[in-house]
């Protein structure tokens, strides 16, 4: 299969233009971007949605002044007392806007006076039974994303969160956003990597994802992509945690992803780089050209799906829907 006949590329390519169609209508967010008196708020999702809410935590708490707490459903349906929500505000981030789990998670924390935001790339309201709780809804795109694996919708998340965060403290200039777009559509036409990369990975035996802030997200989607499209043992981390344990397991049989904020690795980084070079680990440093970080997030993110999509098709395998996947996973 050429990969220009996947769904998933469509998605990967239809991207940039989803980007700025979000921004022509950015201005909506300063009525549902909500956030409590004390600007804290809290966020819950579940796969690539949760993935995004860690980017979230990064890019509210680092620049636009807001605490961010996150929420493991469970602890919620296990509470034998009311929490307080009285006041707080609770996002709940979801491709489908139909997880069950989020949805359940929701009504509890509203009862117990939480106001929600729900943040999907679902517009019909009647299929969209978590925007129908909240009330408030923050609609990706209307564009519908088929594939198993999330791309388009995963990079809307991360757009809506930059936005949001303009929204709250103007951090942002508007050449930050069209730059970013103008680069996300340079990530589509690239063929990163090229042979040479696809090999190395193919040899590897393990993959591994780090990134550090923001490019924490990065590494966690950029890995949870080749496990789903492609069938690869991978995993992402943060260079902190990386160096707390897991490099342990890495040998001269894999391969390292690097992702820097900088031209200039920064000294977490420094420290992995030199962890890997003592276990003869290979490994790749994936920079952000000239591209503005935060902002960088977004088209290195599209090309390690690219890249993930091409590893899919050359094991002979359908990147748009992997056996045993399904497109909305029910897990309550």
């Amino acid at each position: 299969m050429n990969i220009k006949e996947t769904l998933t590329y469509g998605d990967i390519a239809e991207t940039p233009g989803l980007l700025e169609k979000f921004s022509a209508r950015a201005g909506a967010l300063k009525k549902l971007a909500l956030r409590s008196r004390e600007k804290t708020v809290y966020l819950v999702g579940r796969g690539s949605s949760g993935t995004a809410t860690l980017f979230a935590k990064y890019i509210w708490e680092g620049y636009a002044g807001t605490i961010t707490n996150f929420i493991h459903p469970h602890s919620i349906f296990e509470a034998r007392k009311p929490l307080n929500f009285k006041g707080q505000a609770v996002w709940a981030f979801s491709q489908s806007g139909r997880s069950q789990d989020i949805t359940a998670c929701l009504e509890k924390l509203v009862k117990w006076g939480a106001r929600g935001v729900a943040v999907t790339n679902e517009a019909e309201l009647k299929n969209n039974p978590l925007a129908r709780l909240a009330g408030r809804h923050i609609l990706l795109s209307g564009s519908k994303e088929v594939p198993v694996a999330a791309t388009k919708s995963f990079e809307l998340q991360l757009w809506a969160v930059l936005w949001t965060a303009q929204a709250w403290s103007r951090c942002f200039t508007a050449k930050d956003f069209s730059d970013a777009v103008a680069a996300a559509r340079e990530a589509v036409r690239e063929n990163y990597g090229g042979d040479a990369l696809l090999k190395k990975i193919k040899k590897a035996r393990m993959l591994g994802f780090v990134g550090r802030g923001a490019f924490n997200a990065v590494a966690e989607d950029s890995a949870l992509k080749f496990r789903e499209m492609a069938k690869a043992h991978a995993l992402g981390y943060s260079a902190a945690e990386f160096l707390h344990g897991p490099v342990g397991a890495y040998t001269s049989k894999d391969l390292v992803f690097l992702f820097t904020p900088s031209d200039k690795l920064p000294e977490d980084l420094v420290k992995v780089v030199k962890a890997l070079d003592e276990r003869g680990t290979p490994y790749e440093v994936v920079r952000p050209g000239r591209l503005k970080f935060p902002f960088s997030c977004i088209p290195v993110d599209m090309r390690m799906k690219l890249l993930a999509l091409r590893l899919s098709l050359s094991k002979g395998l359908n990147p748009d829907n992997p056996k045993g996947l399904n497109k909305v996973t029910q897990t309550f």
